[in-house]
């Protein structure tokens, strides 16, 4: 038997030394980006460090005139919060107003005002000039304390108030001090993101080995890379749902621990509000072998003529004093959700008969979006493997990660709901069935791939009704195998077929069940009985409300700022003269994601693909896609409104459609051509600034989120960002 050493020593021999020069080229390149994260992390990110150095820093705290704590920290009230310093006569680079960091954290609002050599007077913001604007503070943030100023000259005066409303007094103050020097900070988790960003920079440019290694020439090398790439998207998609704390429900001793139970591992407890626990209730109630949820609703609720009307609703709860389920579906004097029932038969049922505690739906969330991944990678490379012959690893990673990170999973994974569990979870079970679906056509028995395929295409409907379109890619993807060629007419073809219809059959048979016994109806899934903002019974169709929405979803530009994270809520005007369901939004897709900029070229591209290829699969699926993408859009709009979440129900198909879009201009363009390289760099450019604004928008405060729960925390992000304040 061999030793260990002569095992090392042959896997040295036969994996390590032939590929000396690769791992040595890659670690050298490893280093240097550590080394440049490095250098930009210690002097670039730290030029506040080596900016105030050299200043003289002058201590004002022996000219506060407030209130002394036993602790000796002066407090700053609700009667007595402006500090005012007179007769400086120096130069004033910055200020700090050093909080005591052992009390409550808050974020606060700074007025700063200051006279000097161009200013004798406070100034504020005129008709032409903007004054110093207001500052955030934080309490627990000591990056934040530290504010620079531009004056001009000599500082004579110089005045700090605490404003706003929402303010907790008393507020403890350890000092002031001017020109003080900024203490060094080498921020891990900016050099680490600093390093991922030069990492991505480094692999994508456009001389990299990746764009000449072939998905069908190196299948080792590619799945290898495609396994990588999905790996490090899982484990940054992981970390940024948990870093919205407040909406994830888990808690350990060292993670919402105020929540914690304080004996086990992980426990679970309700966030969101009542509104939130619909699903956990609904798993209860079936647990009894009903399908309504527990709570009564109010009497008046049941004596209303009208209940869904919400102005009448919200007058009878004031008069009352007895509160109702909001977003709730009533009908017959129970509450039902009419949120599709897959996910609570899938997580929220299982679970509380296990456990007897309600599911934390931000896993749910999770668990469907590494699903979506992992199937989405999967279906690409089906595609990229099996209808085309020269799409390179480079391509391939280039146009996964928007097709990952832009089609609107990321803001799922901001607000990890109950509102965003049926959407994740109908792109998960979209992109798998569709997976499915591919394998089935190449195999030599399809019958158990296209069971499984029609499986979660069917199950799309008990989450998302309107993912439901992405089914109708089957006539693209088996038109001309089963119709065409008429194998549907052969025992095997109609088996093969039967296949594919069983499940929706089935499914069908249960959901249309599960609708008779809520509302006496097959096909009533119970959405009109919603009772939010508008009385969706009388709802209906109406084309005015089309071209607000096609603008929302598709045209409207981003709107920016130059403060991080520099997007902001896209302003909204419409000639509707009616109600308008809209929540805020941050520009179409169209304008936002440059990668989509393709789609204009798709009738050139396409008539490409049929001079190229006598088959038309590829072309009916970039057909179909485009084509329900705007269907899903305009239908959200009529039935619901415009939200930015439901910009996921079709964002997918559009950068799926992009995705073969390239796939093809790729196909038909010579290997190191200037064209072909044309189209490489101009790819990197489009995808970088459609991956950047997705990222961004991750970080953009929002009711609700982290940085309205926990804003003294979030200005530590904004601090990581906005180095040079």
């Amino acid at each position: 038997m061999p030793t260990v050493r002569q095992n090392i020593a042959y896997l040295y021999a036969d994996h390590v030394r032939p590929r000396r020069k690769a791992i040595r080229r890659v670690a050298l390149a490893a280093l240097s980006i550590l080394a440049a994260a490095a250098l930009l992390e210690t002097f670039l990110f730290n030029v506040n460090f080596f900016r105030s150095a050299g200043y003289d820093t002058v201590d004002l705290s022996g000219k506060l005139e407030l209130q002394r704590a036993p602790d000796g920290t002066y407090q700053l009230t609700a009667v007595d919060h402006v500090l005012e310093f007179s007769d400086l006569g120096t130069e004033v680079h910055n200020v700090r107003v050093d909080f005591d960091s052992a009390q409550p954290a808050q974020l606060l609002t700074l007025k700063i005002q200051f006279t000097d050599d161009a200013h004798h007077t406070y100034f504020d913001s005129t008709e032409y000039t903007a004054g110093v604007p207001d500052v955030q503070v934080s309490t627990y943030s000591s990056q934040s304390e530290y504010l620079n100023l531009n004056t001009t000259g000599l500082v004579d005066n110089l005045r700090i108030e605490v404003v706003g409303d929402d303010v907790s007094y008393p507020i403890a103050l350890v000092g002031v001090e001017i020109n003080a020097r900024h203490p060094f900070d080498f921020n891990m988790v900016r050099f680490f993101a600093v390093a991922g960003m030069l990492a991505l920079v480094y692999v994508f440019r456009p001389r990299s080995a990746i764009y000449r290694i072939g998905i069908v020439q190196d299948p080792k090398k590619s799945k290898a890379g495609i396994v990588a790439a999905v790996a490090i998207e899982v484990c940054l998609a992981a970390s940024f749902l948990f870093m919205g704390s407040n909406l994830v429900g888990v808690a350990t001793q060292n993670y919402n621990y105020g929540s914690w139970d304080g004996h086990s591992l992980v426990n679970t407890f309700e966030v969101g509000g009542d509104n939130a626990q619909q699903y956990a209730e609904l798993a209860r109630a079936m647990a009894k072998g009903q399908l309504y949820l527990d709570e009564e609703p109010p009497q008046w609720l049941q004596d209303m003529d009208d209940p869904y009307d919400k102005g009448a609703r919200d007058e009878a709860q004031k008069e009352t004093g007895e509160p109702y389920l909001f977003d709730v579906a009533y009908h017959d004097g129970h509450y039902y959700v009419y949120f599709g029932v897959v996910p609570v038969l899938l997580f929220y049922l299982p679970f509380f008969l296990l456990t007897g505690s309600n599911f934390p739906t931000a896993i749910g969330v999770l668990i469907a979006a590494v699903a979506f991944v992992l199937g989405c990678s999967a279906l690409l490379d089906r595609f990229a493997r099996y209808h085309f012959k020269h799409v390179s690893l480079g391509l391939y990673l280039l146009l996964q990660i928007p097709l990952v990170a832009c089609c609107g999973i990321l803001y799922l994974l901001k607000f990890p709901t109950f509102y965003s569990l049926p959407i994740m979870c109908g792109l998960a079970f979209s992109v798998w069935g569709l997976y499915f679906w591919m394998r089935g056509r190449v195999s030599k028995g399809p019958e158990k791939w296209y069971l499984a395929g029609s499986l979660c295409m069917a199950l799309v409907v008990g989450c998302r009704p309107q993912l439901l379109a992405l089914s109708l890619l089957a006539f693209p993807l088996f038109w001309r195998l089963y119709i065409t060629e008429r194998r549907l007419f052969t025992p095997r073809g109609a088996r093969e077929f039967a296949c594919l219809v069983a499940p929706y059959v089935v499914v069908a048979v249960g959901l249309l069940g599960y609708n008779h016994a809520r509302f006496g109806s097959l096909f009533d899934f119970g959405a009109n009985y919603n009772l939010t903002v508008n009385d969706m019974t009388k709802r209906g169709m109406n084309v005015g409300r089309l071209a607000p929405a096609l603008f929302a979803y598709f045209l409207q530009p981003p709107c920016a700022s130059g403060v991080f994270p520099f997007i902001q809520p896209a302003p909204f005007d419409t000639t509707y003269l009616g109600q308008t369901i809209k929540e805020v939004t941050f520009g179409g897709i169209l304008a936002c994601l440059p990668v989509l900029w393709i789609l204009p070229f798709a009738p050139r591209i396409l008539r490409l693909r049929m001079k190229a290829r006598s088959t038309r699969t590829i072309m009916g699926v970039i057909v179909v896609l485009l084509v329900s993408g705007v269907a899903v859009a305009l239908l959200d709009a009529e039935m619901a409104g415009i939200l930015q979440r439901y910009y996921a129900d079709f964002g997918f198909m559009f950068l799926a459609a992009a995705v073969l879009l390239a796939f093809v201009v790729n196909e038909n363009l010579e290997a190191g051509s200037v064209a072909k390289d044309l189209l490489m760099k101009v790819l990197i450019v489009l995808v970088a600034a459609s991956v950047a604004y997705s990222a961004l928008l991750c970080f953009v405060p929002e009711t609700g989120w982290y940085s309205d729960i926990y804003p003294w925390a979030y200005q530590d992000v904004i601090e990581t960002a906005q180095f040079w304040t």
